[in-house]
């Protein structure tokens, strides 16, 4: 095989070569602009336009007879259908990017991603973490006394709040409701996580056509100064009136909502993708909601043993002092600490058992 000789560049050769890259790179440097992702579509990603680029592309003069060819003018808070690079990692609504833009096709493309404040992910179902939403500083857990309030459910999302570093909100929603007969289970559970230190707020919202009956709106107004100028993820199981609160807190959002079925009296999802919707669509520092896919989006698999009781506050800190090192807290567990608290009436046994339903469910990979 033959050897080629690399050719020795002369001392004002590399000049000359650096001084192009550099040239190069501050021609780079003068297109790119801030952005925010606002939803996420497969391949592209929507990006809203936060700051101009230092060069702002002109439009190309057309010579009299050619005919006028796309042109995509480039102005603050516009949407751009973006591209990103090959080495980023994925990106979610939320993130804070740079970018360029391409008059000529109207696309984008992504050139990087600025550190995030916090990260809420889940596994797709190729298996794979996917990120949810970027930069959220609220998790508003969405639950209603019909379709009745599930505790596991509330606990995962708790748990995946502490694994994001997201500050959870309860959100009671058709809290009048609670007149009904299982409003007392549903009262009984609010008592149990305040006790725990999680905050909430009561609502009373429901399909579009209830809102139609009554221009009041109980809670509305509290919840808004609890998520003023935050990034905020709306979850919770379907038919909780999670699509219904979003549109009343933004009535031009337009959140598809159906009516909870007469026979499983169980809601069914109407969101589809992860999609940033900002209080100020003119001022992203305002904050807004990011509207998520239901609960069952959520799966826990790719967290381990530590990272879910650490998402139990109270149960936590007993852990050590069970028996041995690897209990695994089940009712049957040797000398489990937490077991003896609950005889002791110091935690919740439904607490332990939901930790031990879902450190089974990341134990049992689905593939």
């Amino acid at each position: 095989m033959a050897l080629i000789r690399q050719r020795k560049l002369t001392k004002q050769q590399i000049r000359r070569i650096d001084k192009q890259q550099l040239s190069n790179q501050d021609s780079i440097d003068d297109s790119l602009m801030d952005g925010v992702v606002m939803a996420h579509y497969g391949k592209q990603l929507e990006v809203q336009v936060t700051s101009l680029p230092a060069v702002i592309p002109e439009q190309p003069e057309i010579a009299p007879d050619d005919p006028e060819p796309f042109w995509q003018t480039l102005e603050l808070n516009d949407i751009w259908r973006c591209h990103v690079r090959t080495n980023l990692p994925m990106l979610a609504a939320g993130d804070q990017v740079r970018w360029n833009a391409d008059s000529n096709t109207g696309f984008g493309r992504i050139e990087a991603v600025k550190p995030r404040t916090s990260l809420v992910s889940r596994p797709d179902r190729y298996h794979k973490l996917k990120p949810v939403a970027a930069n959220v500083d609220i998790l508003a857990i969405v639950f209603a006394p019909l379709p009745a309030a599930a505790p596991t459910l509330i606990d995962r999302y708790l748990v995946v709040c502490h694994h994001a570093g997201v500050k959870p909100l309860l959100v009671l929603n058709k809290a009048d409701l609670l007149a009904a007969e299982n409003g007392v289970d549903t009262n009984e559970l609010l008592a149990q996580y305040a006790a725990l230190g999680y905050e909430s707020v009561l609502t009373s919202v429901d399909c579009p056509e209830n809102i139609a009956e009554s221009d009041e709106q109980e809670g509305l107004d509290e919840l808004k100064r609890y998520i003023d100028k935050k990034l905020v993820i709306f979850a919770g199981q379907s038919g909780v009136g999670k699509s219904s609160l979003i549109n009343a807190l933004l009535p031009d959002s337009g959140q598809s909502v159906n009516i909870i079925s007469q026979n499983s009296k169980l809601g069914q999802h109407t969101t589809t993708t992860s999609r940033l919707l900002p209080f100020n669509p003119e001022n992203l520092t305002q904050g807004g909601i990011v509207d998520t896919p239901g609960i069952r989006e959520y799966g826990i698999w790719h967290l381990t043993p530590d990272d879910i009781i650490s998402g139990f506050v109270e149960l936590a800190p007993l852990a050590s002092g069970c028996q041995f090192r690897d209990c695994r807290h089940t009712h049957n567990s040797k000398g489990c600490a937490l077991w003896q608290a609950v005889a002791d009436g110091e935690v919740l046994q439904r607490r332990v058992e939901n930790l031990v339903t879902l450190r089974e469910e990341a134990d049992t990979k689905p593939y």
